[in-house]
């Protein structure tokens, strides 16, 4: 088994990580009933989920 012989800095760790960093490209989808941008695999505002009606949301 490979060890080390010298503990990595802070630095090298974090350069090591920078590659690791979730991105901001989020998937906007468009609702086909208002036209609104909606994320993916989440409900709309007015309460719709893939088509169908899932909660009544008062206004």
């Amino acid at each position: 088994m490979a060890v080390q012989k010298h503990k990595k800095s802070r630095s090298k760790r974090n350069m090591r990580r920078s590659h690791d960093k979730l991105s901001n490209n989020k998937i906007l989808l468009i609702n086909k009933k208002t036209g609104k941008k909606y994320l993916y695999h989440h409900m709309t505002d007015d309460g719709f989920y893939r088509g169908k009606h899932i909660i009544n949301k008062l206004k």
